[in-house]
């Protein structure tokens, strides 16, 4: 068994928003500026790879590129024709096919580099050749519909994976746990109805989108049940965050019982994130990845696959996203967390976080856990 795999191109550190990216002619060989527009830049995807190079922590792990998705690959999730029109729209100047999807010239062909990472990680961690695998995926996918791009999400990087993935004989049931801050809208949508796919959702409610998410949404026909949606006020911190996961997620997957936990992992809950509204901290990630590899190690054999999702804090992702890969790759190298004393200082105090624990409660009795 091989250590943890670490999938990562810099092409993707390329992606561009394209029309917002003011007027510069973004695109091809013209690098992006860091903030070109977007709140979805390169730079926190970059500043997580270069703090895991300064701190050593890349010669642990097995770092390596792949090739992108294949057209196959893509249309097993996504129409012929809006792959038609978004490569066209791409062969030309970029532009925009869904909500909040900008990019630039090239952007398929990066779109499907990242999808591509995402198929590299769940294949070496199926065939047995990584004992776990990260996924340095951009633009990021959870949102993404079959038809319609959303929220900066171009492929379903995820749903695109584990199709080839079954595909290619290599799984049957997956189970994908997604805890960036915002609805995986995207991923659900796509397994709505398959039986063999639980998706469990843990996120702030009603920030994004914000007419999906709900409890009630738990599967559609002979996916009835395969589908969880976790929706957290704002304000939830480490305590609630660790709470979910041994009071919800864990015993979802443990009644599921998956051959492979993929987990769309998004930093956007932390606590200084732009984007979200939530108190999580570096530990916090560290703690539930410690809690999903642990579930992962109990019943599928340890068989574990993180891609990358949101997170827009330039200066914090690094650190949480550090925190994860330790947790991974049982590395004695750490990056310590310079904002911890001060995001300790932020948790809820115990009256809230009695109102958090009732709310974990609630959702325990809703979908019938222990």
């Amino acid at each position: 068994m091989t250590r943890t795999a670490f999938f990562w191109d810099e092409r993707c550190f390329w992606h561009g928003g394209g029309n917002y990216a003011f007027t510069l002619p973004v695109g091809g060989l013209v690098q992006p500026l860091a903030a070109g527009g977007l709140p979805e830049n390169p730079e926190t995807k970059r500043r997580l790879k270069n703090l895991i190079d300064a701190t050593g922590l890349i010669q642990e792990l097995d770092a390596q590129g792949a090739d992108p998705a294949t057209w196959d690959d893509l249309a097993r999730v996504h129409p012929p024709g809006f792959l038609t029109e978004f490569k066209a729209l791409s062969d030309a100047n970029g532009g925009e096919l869904g909500l909040r999807t900008p990019f630039a010239k090239g952007g398929f062909e990066v779109a499907a580099l990242s999808a591509g990472l995402a198929k590299a990680a769940l294949f070496q961690v199926l065939r047995g050749r990584a004992r776990n695998a990260y996924a340095l995926s951009r633009p990021p996918g959870h949102h993404c519909l079959p038809d319609h791009p959303n929220g900066f999400c171009l492929l379903a990087n995820i749903a695109v994976a584990i199709h080839a993935a079954r595909a290619a004989g290599l799984a049957t049931r997956v189970a994908v746990v997604d805890w960036d801050v915002h609805h995986g809208n995207g991923t659900e949508a796509i397994f709505i109805a398959d039986p063999d796919v639980l998706t469990v959702s843990l996120h702030q409610d009603r920030n994004y989108p914000m007419d999906t998410g709900a409890a009630e949404v738990t599967g559609e026909g002979a996916g009835q049940g395969a589908n969880m949606n976790v929706p957290l006020p704002p304000g939830a911190g480490h305590t609630t965050y660790c709470q979910a996961m041994d009071r919800l997620v864990i015993p979802a997957l443990q009644r599921f019982e998956p051959e492979i936990i993929v987990v769309a992992c998004g930093y956007d809950a932390a606590a200084i994130d732009p984007l979200g509204r939530m108190l999580a901290t570096a530990d916090t990630f560290r703690q539930i990845t410690r809690r999903i590899r642990q579930v992962a190690d109990d019943l599928c054999g340890g068989k574990l696959v993180l891609v990358h999702e949101g997170g827009y804090s330039e200066v914090y992702v690094p650190f949480c996203g550090h925190a994860v890969l330790e947790e991974l790759s049982g590395t004695s190298i750490s990056a310590p967390d310079p904002f911890a004393e001060t995001f300790a200082a932020r948790q809820p105090g115990a009256r809230l976080q009695a109102a958090y624990d009732a709310i974990v409660a609630d959702l325990a009795a809703h979908f019938s856990l222990p």
